[in-house]
């Protein structure tokens, strides 16, 4: 692999760009691997690059039906935060963060992480006295946060309207090191790495069935012909039941469309990003100067990647209290990520039932700011059996009603 550096850019500058090699291979799929994974997104990528750098398994393939990167690795609003209550659900979401604190030099390509800082702002009595429960929850996980009073949070983001009307600040949840990345660089810098392993990425190619022997997978089927393998790693986000469906089982997750908008670009106004759960939307401003707004899913099941009308409205009308400044924006462009919700809003990182199959699914609104924990605990739970990060997430929890609520802890619907 050409490794990136201010000399490579140099020299190729000499050249006029003549150079540059290709950042990863356009693979045609071989008869047989050792570990074949579905869903080319982050986190599918994620874990075959910790297969390789943790565990020496190469032999691998990263298929997908569309292009590299495009589900929801694309598509969404690139929060990275790891301040949640659940102790196991805090493990790998810090590990995670963690992990992208570095990734830029240990993949050599620039995912732009910048840690900016997350505020999850409290706009009730209620939502207040929750953060103060989850900020001392994360003392205990040793993840960094603090409660901050109005005239901070006025201070880290001068733009907002802290006395609104309806629904005051009166505080918030502060993580300083959380922040935001390039969603489109992680899922290329874990290609590139990948690529430069030995292993195989193969774009449009759909799976279609998969097989197994004696209740153990033994391969799949796919537009591009048949491949056998050893394992199995189903990482697909909102397309998880379809697969699941064509390996012989179910999963107790619905799929849902979850939006997001843009603004025009406008002159840098605010260098942090704030989730606003009371009234639903959260905001950051991204490196071209665009307003990056997030809200709700949709209220019923879908596989849609389109935006609506009624979700702009209602998520830019929440906002627009707390920001008066968005009122005079005008919208960029919109769209929709097909995501997966189980009924604890929480993850599953599990084996299934047909043994050499593995399922990476559920993550709903939350999957690109854990796409390195989870490739990192995933790999591990395929490579040896079971992972420390991935213990608490396997399906049996819905079996045995061992839950790990996030949605109450979270106090919003998804």
């Amino acid at each position: 692999m050409q490794r990136y550096s201010v000399f490579a850019i140099a020299r190729e500058a000499a050249r006029h760009h003549t150079g540059w090699q290709r950042a990863w291979r356009d693979a045609a799929p071989k008869s047989r691997y050792d570990v074949v994974i579905v869903g080319a997104g982050g986190h599918g990528l994620a874990t075959a690059f910790y297969l390789g750098r943790n565990f020496g398994i190469t032999n691998v393939a990263v298929i997908d039906k569309g292009w590299l990167g495009g589900g929801n690795t694309g598509r969404n609003t690139t929060i990275i935060r790891s301040n949640y209550l659940q102790d196991s659900s805090a493990a790998i979401y810090e590990r995670s963060r963690d992990l992208y604190e570095t990734l830029s030099h240990e993949l050599n390509y620039n995912v732009m992480f910048s840690p900016r800082g997350v505020m999850m702002l409290a706009q009730t009595e209620h939502e207040l006295r929750g953060y103060q429960r989850t900020a001392h929850a994360n003392a205990l996980q040793g993840v960094e946060t603090e409660i901050i009073g109005p005239e901070r949070v006025k201070q880290l983001c001068p733009i907002m309207n802290i006395d609104g009307p309806r629904y005051p600040v009166l505080g918030a949840l502060w993580q300083p090191r959380a922040g935001t990345a390039r969603h489109d660089a992680v899922a290329w810098g874990y290609a590139r790495a990948c690529s430069d392993m030995g292993m195989d990425i193969i774009q449009n190619c759909e799976v279609t069935g998969i097989r197994s022997e004696g209740g153990r997978v033994s391969g799949v089927s796919t537009t591009k012909g048949e491949i056998a393998c050893d394992k199995l790693g189903m990482v697909v986000a909102g397309h998880s039941g379809v697969l699941a469906e064509m390996a012989g089982f179910r999963l107790p997750i619905e799929s849902v469309a979850l939006q997001a908008l843009v603004s025009e670009p406008i002159k840098p106004c605010m260098d942090v990003v704030v989730m606003a759960n009371t009234v639903h939307g959260y905001l950051s401003q991204s490196d071209k100067g665009e307003m990056v707004i997030g809200g709700g899913t949709d209220g019923f099941v879908n596989y849609t990647q389109r935006g609506s009308f009624h979700h702009v409205e209602e998520t830019v009308r929440a906002l627009v209290e707390t920001f008066p400044m968005l009122s005079r924006l005008k919208m960029l462009r919109q769209w929709g990520g097909i995501v997966d919700i189980t009924g604890d809003r929480s993850p599953v990182l599990s084996k299934t039932p047909l043994e050499g199959c593995f399922i990476n699914a559920g993550w709903g609104t939350g999957g690109f700011k854990a796409i390195p924990g989870s490739g990192w605990g995933f790999a591990e739970l395929m490579a040896r059996g079971h992972s420390p990060l991935c213990d608490e997430f396997g399906l049996e929890r819905f079996r045995e009603g061992r839950f790990i609520d996030e949605s109450v802890a979270a106090g919003v619907a998804h």
